[in-house]
């Protein structure tokens, strides 16, 4: 595994490093100290499992910076741990492709928790960012379904009952059937965009597919989609 971290703090990035090697003992950690080194590295090679970085670093703007490295390196999830805790950059970051946001604040634990998540396909959102009480109760739902779902792949368990779609799930996929974004998606079922999203990942994850338009044919294939409903 090569893992990617950058923080412009050398004593977290170092204590970040420890973290990872912890649980990744035989990881490859690359590290950069501001958004110019990393994109120095990825330019050599984008050939990373995962990226973990800070958000306000020196060397470019936040959002342009998190646009660049997602179109650098587009197969390698991205992780930010960041001090700043706020509703809107997190939505933003999720926007343009991040996997996971993770406050400084968070234990030890809590990271690398969050960080198998995403590397196992999931997001990770902290439940203190979501917008109410349902956004909690259903990603909170959808975390330990996708855990359960990877659990039950790494033990080559193929129970149906682990591979069904929720009703939740079902009303999002038809949403996606009639060409719905999340942002309306989230609109019209009460959500956050952040919910939705976690609930198109799981989606891809139990249909098997790894994008919108093959999810909804599979969910046609399967049942749970009608023809008529399909507007793509």
């Amino acid at each position: 595994m090569k893992i990617l971290i950058a923080d412009d703090h050398e004593l977290f990035l170092r204590g970040l490093e420890f973290i990872l090697k912890s649980d990744y003992p035989n990881a490859q950690v690359c590290l950069s100290k501001n958004y110019t080194e990393v994109f120095e590295q990825l330019e050599k090679n984008t050939d990373f499992d995962l990226i973990v970085t800070d958000l306000a670093m020196p060397g470019a703007n936040w959002l342009e910076a998190l646009k660049k490295i997602h179109d650098m390196a587009k197969d390698t999830p991205i992780v930010i741990i960041s001090a700043v805790f706020d509703k809107e950059i997190v939505q933003k970051t999720l926007e343009v492709g991040v996997s996971g946001y993770i406050p400084k604040s968070s234990s030890n634990a809590v990271m690398l928790s969050a960080i198998n998540l995403v590397l196992a396909g999931g997001v990770y959102i902290p439940h203190e960012l979501l917008n109410n009480e349902i956004d909690n109760k259903e990603i909170t739902q959808e975390f330990q379904k996708l855990k359960t779902f990877n659990d039950s792949e790494k033990n080559n368990e193929t129970a149906a009952n682990k591979k069904k779609l929720t009703p939740r799930q079902i009303e999002v996929v038809r949403a996606i059937a009639r060409g719905l974004s999340n942002k309306m998606i989230a609109y019209e079922l009460g959500l956050t965009e952040g919910t939705v999203k976690v609930h198109v990942t799981v989606i891809l994850k139990v249909l098997g597919v790894t994008n919108r338009v093959a999810a909804v044919m599979e969910a046609v294939k399967q049942g749970y989609v009608s023809k008529n409903e399909v507007n793509l």
